[in-house]
């Protein structure tokens, strides 16, 4: 018996694969506003410092490889044929779903690289989606809303907190705290009611409940530079606030929010977290990032593989 074709559609936000795409990626981030030369300059340097480019369009498309394997390997009843839609940069979401149409697929899963809902984030992708697939007619679309409940995602940051828990001291462990944070969106989202503080919340009491570590606080990150008010505390805030209230001395970093490592994670953690942590002479620690784990892939393959049947 032939097996029935599905698209995996895997929607991530994107990011620019050389730095002569940077402007013209910001600017696509800016609703085609053209961002000024000291604003593209400061996103340039900050990319510089973590390497010259973000390693997240490779590591991006070797999730898509490794969930595609995964779920054909899986089962024996549908072919998974992978696609990568993008946000904000090519290939764009519009494009790769008329691909899609093109190619003869009528039967479509979507997922966003993002484990938590919001009006602002992943409803946007898969509104982008069904618009397009209603227009080209006859495309049926399975949209993956979150994810973050999974068992095995938080399996994955359990073992990976832990691991990373491990390697201190005694002392460096009985005042640790860990900090689980997100992408800040602006403070509009809870005007209708948008879960996505509750869900981050959710996950950060569903991780702790399962470690070892004494202390845990949930904070925000890598919020845009916009005039509205944006969801806090931010996480250097949080930091500043909790060593001075409660005196922490180790400060583990999970930004659960995230599924690989990317210019959020290596400059806005890694760089500014570090530095601040080794102002106030305490210890900064960050575990490892989902990337291509295959605890997490399988957390991925779950709610897909659910969404079709």
């Amino acid at each position: 018996m032939a097996k029935k074709k599905v698209a995996l559609l895997v929607l991530a936000y994107g990011t620019p694969e050389k730095e002569q795409d940077i402007e013209k990626y910001y600017t696509h981030i800016r609703g085609g506003r053209k961002p000024s030369n000291e604003m593209v300059e400061e996103l340039t340097e900050r990319y510089q410092s973590i390497g010259g480019i973000s390693p997240l369009a490779k590591i991006t498309r070797s999730q898509v490889q490794a969930l595609t394997a995964a779920l054909n390997n899986s089962q024996s009843t549908i072919d998974f044929v992978p696609y990568l839609g993008l946000k904000h940069i090519e290939p764009f979401i519009e494009d790769v779903v008329k691909q899609i149409h093109e190619d003869g697929v009528t039967e479509v899963v979507s997922i966003v690289l993002a484990p938590h809902y919001s009006t602002l984030s992943v409803k946007s992708y898969n509104d982008r989606v069904r618009e397009t697939a209603e227009e080209l007619g006859g495309i049926t679309i399975h949209a993956v809303d979150s994810w973050y409940t999974e068992p095995k995602f938080t399996e994955f940051w359990v073992k990976s907190i832990q691991e990373e828990f491990e390697t201190l001291s005694d002392t460096e462990k009985a005042n640790a705290v860990v900090i689980f944070s997100a992408h800040s969106l602006p403070e509009r989202i809870r005007n209708y009611n948008d879960p996505y503080e509750s869900q981050l919340k959710e996950t950060a009491a569903a991780i702790f409940s399962q470690l070892e570590v004494p202390f845990y606080a949930v904070g925000w990150q890598s919020e845009g530079k916009t005039p509205e008010p944006w969801l806090g505390p931010d996480v250097l805030d949080l930091t500043k606030q909790l060593h001075q209230e409660k005196g922490y001395q180790t400060y583990i970093y999970a930004p659960v929010g995230f599924v690989a490592d990317h210019l959020e994670v290596l400059y806005d953690n890694d760089t500014e977290c570090k530095e601040l942590v080794e102002e106030l002479e305490a210890k900064y620690c960050r575990p490892v990032m989902p990337n291509t784990d295959p605890v997490f892939i399988q957390s991925m393959v779950d709610v897909v593989l659910k969404q079709v049947k």
